[in-house]
Parts: structure tokens; C-alpha cells; sequence
């Protein structure tokens, strides 16, 4: 009976005379920790535990490569980095490639993209897919971007970045969609370095103590990289995205410019609730809400030093990730949080399933749907993660990664078929999910070393890759210099 009224909803909703709008909130670099509804003990997110309390939390959603531009693409389009080609944070979508919002398009919908695309670094003009589309190039500035206006020019808005994108979202949805459903995709810059709170929200933190985190100072079971990558653009004891002015700096003393970096953080996401809380406001006046499936996520997770490390790429837990949301009533009615390990790659087919559109084809992903609303035995129990060393970004090596519900096995390629140079990780989740101990030298688990490692090649041969067409950079080591100002 509860399958049957579970299908019942659904259908009702596709079946409805117009079909569900798609409000899409994509944060950069937002940790799960970083809101009320995941456990945060100071960031209080009232309007994003709303979207949680009444619809779908899921618990442990992933990321498989920890870097904006390709998470960003494998949301769009259902496929991992190595199909779908960016595999940086310099490369274009490619523009044959198919995504959701294309579909929606072709579909009858309204589309628009308002915020940060970051795919491609220097290209600010419209994308395929979107009727409507306004973005920046490269990162943007958290006060007077300058926008492109759906390709019509450029103007610098003043004022602060996520306000000024909620106020482009409103203004489109308010605008004539001559009648056809609409998907807006709105893409903040927050909470993404360089961490600039709204100035009402400056201070809110001042009061509260952050230390490095107690595994910043047990690293001898670590690969060595780890150790070396301390003193960098992404160590605890490096510049901290400028927040840091004389580095480096391993000083106790030096662990308030850390604490100031994390204000500043969790300081950009309580404008962001404001953002979805303003938003909610003009979809219940609207008589929209129930009709809107809202999703709120992030692109990818970030380390705020555990291991010493900041920034993300690396396949440890706070860098793999991401909260996602999911409200819509025909999905589920009462709230729920779900458990099975859900990915980037998720989203696309499941709102086009949602929204009784065409599927895409030959993707990694899965719809989450049936899992929502009557559980999958079927669902996935391992999964690949995978990055590649970036020339700019000299401080993570190649990693390939896998990871199951309760075991991790992560491991550093060279990039030229010689054996590796780093140390190998494997952890018990189960026991140990902050990864403070590293099992990969101890014999007693020999046995599930080779087992993690055969899962490995199986996950990697489930999304079509292997030893011989596995492509990736030169792992050149980890280097102190600071990147190019212009890519930060």
C-alpha cells in the first residue's frame, strides 16, 4: 500500500497539467558541518533546515572529484570527469554534451542559470541549455562583480555577491515564462574562498574558539605528501587564503588567523539562508511552493584542516562531502533522511524522472527516487573517487580512490605507469570515520587491502575506466609556491 500511494504522488505530479518547476541552490565548496540541519553547532541555518525538516536530508552525499569545474559538470550531466572531459577548473562543458537543465529545455521548459558557472575560466557569455543566463569570469568577488547579462554586456553590480543573485533569481522568476514550468539553476559564490562575510555578519563568530583540529598533529602513519603539503596554499600553516599575511607560519599563536579564516567561512553561509529563506517567501506567495521541487547542495566538500590540510581534492571524508536537500511533497510527504550513499552524478537523472522528462543516456548516475520512496535493494554499495594533479594547484597528488559504506582505499598513481610514491591509505569508516588511523601497513588487514583494491578495479570498470585508458598528469610532487593571483 505505501509503494502504491508513494507511485500514486508521483504520478499525480507528472501527470499534472503543469509540471513541477526546478529551483536548483548550488553552494561552492560548502561542508555539510557548516549547516544546523548536518549537526553544525554554530552556524545556525534556520531556512535550509526548513527545506530539510519537510523534505529529503541525504545523509551521505558524495562528491567523485573534490574540485568546482568538475563536480559542476558531472551535476549537469550525470558522468564522471573522464567522460565528460573537465577534468580542471580550465575547461568548458563541452557543448554537445547533453545535460538536465538541455532536457528540461527541449522538454517545454523555462531555463535560466544566474551565478557562478565557473567552467571555463575566462568565458562569461551564455551556455547551451538556459533561455536566461548571467554569470562572471572566473571566481567573482563577494562585493561589485562585474556580470555578463545574458550576452548583452557587461556591468559591474554593486552591492554583496549573494544578495545580488537572489535578487537576479526573483526577478526571473517573476518574470512572463509564457506559461511553461521553469529551472532555475542559481549557482552562489559562497561560502567559496576568499571568505568575505555580508557585513551585518562579520562578527557573528567572535566568541567562539577554533583550534586546528587534534589530526593536524598525528600525521606519522600519513603519507608524506601530507606532511609537505602543511606549509603550502592549502596547509593549515600556509596563507589560509590570505587570511594568513606572513606565512608560513607554525606558531600556537598563528591559530588565530585559522579561526579568523573559519568565521569568515561560516560568516558567507548565514547569507545564504537569508538567500533561500527569500526565495521560499516569493514561491509561498506565488502559490508555487508545493510545486517547486527545491534542491539544495554543494559542489564539493572542503578540509578545514583536518590532517593539516585545507581546501579539498583530496579523497578524505570532509573533502568528499556535500550536503544535498531535496524538497518536493509528491517525492515524499514526511520528512526523511537517507542513508545509502548518493552521488554528484544522481541528480540529473533523478529530477528528470521527477519531472517526467526524457532520460539521459549512458550515464554513471542513478535516480534516487525509487530509493526515496520505497528503498532500492539494488542501490550502490562502492563507488569511485578519482582526481588528477594540477600544475597550478602543485599541492595533491593523482588519487584513485574507493569507497564502500563502511571501508575506504585511496591510493597516489604516478601518472606515468611506474609504481606509486606515496603511501597508501586504507581505513575502517565503520570504526574510525574521522580516518585517524591508517590500516594500509598493518597486516592484520592484508586480507581487506586486496579486497579494497579488487573493488577498486571493479568500481573504475563500472564507469568505463582502467589501467590502460586511465589517463592523467605527471605527478610533478608537492611545491611550496603560491598559485597564480589570477586562479585563486
Amino acid at each position: 500500500m505505501k509503494r502504491l500511494f508513494a507511485a500514486l504522488l508521483l504520478f499525480a505530479a507528472t501527470a499534472h497539467a503543469k509540471p513541477p518547476n526546478v529551483l536548483f541552490i548550488l553552494c561552492d565548496d560548502i561542508r555539510p558541518q557548516g549547516l544546523g540541519c548536518y549537526g553544525s553547532e554554530h552556524v545556525k541555518t534556520p531556512n535550509i533546515d526548513k527545506l530539510a525538516g519537510e523534505g529529503v536530508r541525504f545523509v551521505n552525499g558524495f562528491c567523485t572529484t573534490s574540485l568546482c569545474s568538475p563536480s559542476r559538470a558531472s551535476i549537469l550531466s550525470g558522468v564522471y570527469a573522464h567522460k565528460h572531459g573537465v577534468t580542471n577548473n580550465f575547461t568548458e562543458y563541452p557543448l554537445t554534451m547533453a545535460s538536465f537543465p538541455g532536457v528540461l529545455q527541449k522538454a517545454g521548459y523555462a531555463t535560466a542559470y544566474i551565478g557562478k558557472y565557473h567552467m571555463g575560466e575566462d568565458n562569461d557569455e551564455p551556455r547551451p541549455g538556459f533561455d536566461w543566463f548571467v554569470t562572471h569570469k572566473g571566481q567573482g568577488k563577494y562585493y561589485d562583480t562585474e556580470w555578463n547579462i545574458n550576452g548583452t554586456g557587461r556591468k559591474v553590480i554593486k552591492g554583496y555577491y549573494t544578495s545580488i543573485v537572489t535578487d537576479m533569481t526573483l526577478d526571473w522568476l517573476k518574470s512572463d515564462h509564457g506559461g511553461k514550468p521553469w529551472c532555475m539553476f542559481l549557482g552562489h559564490k559562497a561560502p567559496h574562498s576568499f571568505y568575505t562575510p555580508e557585513a551585518k555578519y562579520a562578527h557573528s563568530f567572535d566568541n567562539v574558539r577554533v583550534p586546528y583540529p587534534d589530526t593536524a598533529f598525528h600525521l606519522d602513519d600519513k603519507p608524506k605528501w601530507i606532511k609537505e603539503r602543511l606549509y603550502t596554499w592549502h596547509g593549515i600553516y600556509g596563507p589560509l587564503f590570505e587570511w594568513r599575511k606572513k606565512f608560513p607560519d607554525d606558531r600556537p599563536e598563528a591559530v588565530k588567523d585559522f579561526e579568523n579564516m573559519v568565521h569568515g567561512y561560516w560568516g558567507t553561509i548565514l547569507s545564504v539562508d537569508d538567500s533561500v529563506a527569500r526565495l521560499r517567501a516569493y514561491l509561498e506567495e506565488t502559490h508555487q511552493l508545493d510545486n517547486t521541487i527545491i534542491v539544495f547542495m554543494g559542489d564539493n566538500g572542503l578540509l578545514e584542516g583536518e590532517d593539516g590540510m585545507i581546501d579539498k581534492r583530496t579523497a578524505h571524508e570532509p573533502s568528499l562531502r556535500i550536503p544535498m536537500i531535496v524538497r518536493y511533497p509528491a517525492l515524499t510527504a514526511q520528512p526523511k533522511a537517507i542513508t545509502q550513499q548518493v552521488l554528484t552524478e544522481d541528480i540529473a537523472p533523478s529530477l528528470l524522472e521527477l519531472c517526467g522528462a526524457p532520460p539521459l543516456k549512458h550515464i554513471d548516475g542513478k535516480s534516487w527516487v525509487k530509493l526515496v520512496q520505497e528503498g532500492d535493494p539494488a542501490w550502490r554499495k562502492s563507488w569511485l573517487y578519482h582526481y588528477n594533479y594540477e600544475k597550478q594547484f602543485p599541492y595533491t597528488p593523482n588519487v584513485r580512490a574507493v569507497r564502500t559504506e563502511e571501508w575506504k582505499y585511496m591510493h597516489y598513481p604516478p601518472g606515468d605507469g611506474s609504481p606509486d610514491k606515496h603511501m597508501a591509505e586504507l581505513y575502517d569508516l565503520k570504526n574510525d570515520p574521522g580516518e585517524t588511523t591508517n590500516l594500509i601497513s598493518n597486516p592484520k588487514y592484508a586480507a581487506k587491502l586486496e579486497e579494497m583494491k579488487t573493488e577498486l578495479v571493479k568500481v573504475m570498470a563500472d564507469v568505463g575506466l582502467n589501467a590502460s585508458n586511465d589517463t592523467m598528469p605527471l605527478d610533478e610532487g608537492i611545491k611550496q609556491a603560491l598559485p597564480d593571483a589570477k586562479i585563486r
